[in-house]
């Protein structure tokens, strides 16, 4: 066997037993070498493995592995070439008990409910996005905009209302695309692909880290998605689960009769609010595993990122009094991200981490985690909050939306609407909103001015384009018939015209980590419940946001402003095409040389009610100064 050319080298299994063998599914799973197939296996504490499948009428007495380290991988080579069979491992645990497991490493399943691995190849795809790779370097990252469109592949469109009426990764690319393109968004987020039971998980339980799930066709359909986003110009980010996995029994849970990915001890091991069971990530092999997985996306799939979900259950250890510092999570983390970046400098690192845990973003060398971005959970808390409250109870709850700046550049953060504020009861955004239908609207519309003048980038779940009034329905498509109203037309209109503003004014976006790129006008105003703030760029350009949050509109508002000179009215969330009463600015407005809430003089304006306004000193003006 030591002969062998495709037996593992001492080399590799050292580094996979290490923790440090990164690319593992160059060795592990099944592979097709010079018209053989190879299989390699991790099962620590299996007495017996053998190869079944259909090659070999799932009798594996006649494809028994062999035992290559005393630490558990093991070996078999088949002379045939088997691409496109199906396989699963036969386990003999140490009790004598027989066990049917999916490769943790295959490549392709069946299609649920089945659960086979399938021999294949992954190198027959020919991409096309040399242009994205090559022009996307991490020197800039955080002085673009960040817009990102966080879907799920099978209710964004459905052919029907059955459970495999599901359009395919090709289909969806070619109309999933021209649309997210239009809406002005740059990246696209897909929760979970990789292959899970239960359709109503989401993809957040898995069995197949590395599977591109099945109901929406092959592995090879799912790089014609990623390679058609980049060909057009958008990122594709793929949440990702590294904490915890679902416990069916063709999984990773009790995979070889003992413990292997998960905690040995019981209370670390379950996952009750889940049912899942955790990741152990004090095993070095799971940390081959885990972070051969993250680079396994990137390299055949050309993922740009990752959301990693629920940080919080790996820096802490779970069903403990307290919240108890898990040091092994904290170590896998950083080494996750060292890994990542050094493999793809440009990645997106993205944690979706609702602790105080400090340091999410800072380097690993500066004593961080080294994510590269967090989601901002306390902001959209409180921000929705504040929403959900009576506009006449609000002034008792204006630092809510003022808190978030004393701590906006302790991280490098993106503000998220997700899914998880849209479903099970907790309505859409816009019935979040109190009051009547032109109310909700026209809050609606205010709120996402807001967010996107506030420092961080952004992320928005899908459907929010055309302001849903029911919740996400997670077995149905979203409610694109709503696009036939014209306020919701109206709604997508000026969406789209907000968002361009956001892409192509560099005061909103490019110092969003940098307290420099905001100041507050007047942050007191609690009795109109009015906020207004400067956004500035690198050149000192700024825009002025002025936000109503009270349904008292004004003809003669006056806000501070930090240059003398004439401004232009840039939005108005008011405007007669959005839905709105249309209290707009469209004259050019003089600014009053004249101290203002601290500012060296002072603009009047209309401010609509339950409306925003962006103003901009304008360029001409600029130049005669």
């Amino acid at each position: 066997m030591s002969s062998n050319s495709f037996y593992p080298s001492d080399f590799d299994l050292h580094l996979f037993h290490e923790g440090n063998l990164f690319k593992a599914y160059n060795l592990f799973g099944a592979h097709v070498r010079n018209g053989k197939t190879v299989f390699v296996l991790w099962a620590p504490n299996a007495k017996k493995v053998r190869v079944i499948g259909d090659f070999n009428e799932w009798n594996g007495h006649t494809a028994e592995m062999k035992r290559t380290t005393n630490e558990g991988v093991w070996f078999l080579e088949l002379p045939e070439n088997l691409e496109g069979s199906l396989y699963k491992y036969e386990i003999v645990s140490e009790s004598g008990r027989v066990i049917h497991k999916t490769d943790p490493f295959a490549f392709m399943t069946e299609l649920r409910p089945r659960t086979a691995g399938i021999v294949h190849t992954l190198d027959g795809y020919i991409w096309h996005d040399e242009k994205w790779r090559s022009h996307h370097r991490p020197s800039h990252i955080y002085e673009e905009p960040l817009a990102i469109y966080e879907m799920h592949l099978g209710t964004w469109k459905k052919k029907g209302k059955g459970e495999d009426d599901l359009y395919t990764y090709r289909e969806l690319a070619d109309m999933l695309i021209p649309h997210v393109k239009e809406q002005g968004f740059t990246h696209i987020e897909v929760m979970p692909v990789t292959e899970h039971p239960f359709d109503r998980s989401w993809g957040y339980q898995s069995t197949g880290y590395f599977a591109a799930t099945r109901r929406y066709g092959t592995p090879e359909d799912f790089m014609y998605f990623v390679d058609e986003c980049h060909r057009y110009g958008l990122g594709v980010i793929m949440d990702w689960v590294p904490g915890h996995f679902c416990k069916d029994s063709h999984g990773l849970h009790n995979f070889d009769g003992g413990f292997s990915y998960e905690y040995e001890n019981n209370w670390d091991r379950e996952n009750y609010v889940w049912g899942t069971a955790n990741f152990d990530l004090s095993k070095t092999e799971v940390h081959s595993f885990l972070i051969s997985n993250a680079l396994f996306w990137m390299d055949y799939y050309h993922i740009d990122g990752f959301r990693v979900d629920a940080v919080s259950n790996i820096f802490y250890w779970p069903n403990r009094d307290g919240l108890e510092p898990n040091p092994h999570g904290v170590s896998f983390l950083q080494k996750l991200n060292k890994a990542v970046f050094a493999f793809k400098p440009e990645a997106l690192m993205i944690a979706e981490d609702s602790s105080d845990w400090p340091q999410v973003t800072a380097p690993v060398h500066q004593g961080g985690i080294g994510f590269n971005y967090k989601w901002n959970m306390g902001w959209m808390n409180d921000v929705l909050d504040y929403m959900e409250t009576h506009w006449n109870e609000r002034s008792d709850k204006h630092h809510l939306m003022t808190f978030s700046l004393m701590y906006a550049y302790s991280e490098n953060y993106i503000l998220p609407f997700s899914h998880d504020e849209v479903v099970h009861g907790k309505k859409s955004l816009l019935d979040k909103m109190p009051g009547n239908y032109w109310q909700k609207f026209a809050q609606l519309r205010l709120l996402h001015m807001f967010m996107m003048a506030h420092p961080g980038k952004k992320l928005l779940f899908m459907g929010t384009e055309i302001a849903p009034f029911s919740e996400w329905k997670d077995l149905e498509e979203v409610d694109w018939h709503l696009m036939d109203y014209d306020m919701h037309r109206s709604f997508n209109d000026y969406f789209k015209q907000l968002m361009h503003v956001y892409k192509t004014v560099p005061s909103l976006y490019e110092l969003d980590h940098s307290p420099d790129g905001f100041q507050w006008i007047d942050v007191h105003n609690q009795d109109q419940s009015v906020f207004s703030f400067v956004r500035k760029d690198k050149e000192g350009n700024a825009v002025v946001a002025v936000c109503n949050f009270g349904d008292y509109g004004y003809s003669d508002y006056k806000i501070g402003v930090p240059e003398i000179g004439t401004y232009e009215e840039l939005l108005n969330s008011d405007e007669a095409a959005f839905g709105g009463s249309n209290q707009v600015n469209n004259k050019k407005i003089e600014a009053v040389a004249e101290v203002m809430h601290g500012q060296p003089a002072y603009v009047d304006i209309n401010l609509p009610p339950f409306g925003a306004v962006y103003l901009r000193r304008i360029e001409e003006d600029k130049g005669r100064n």
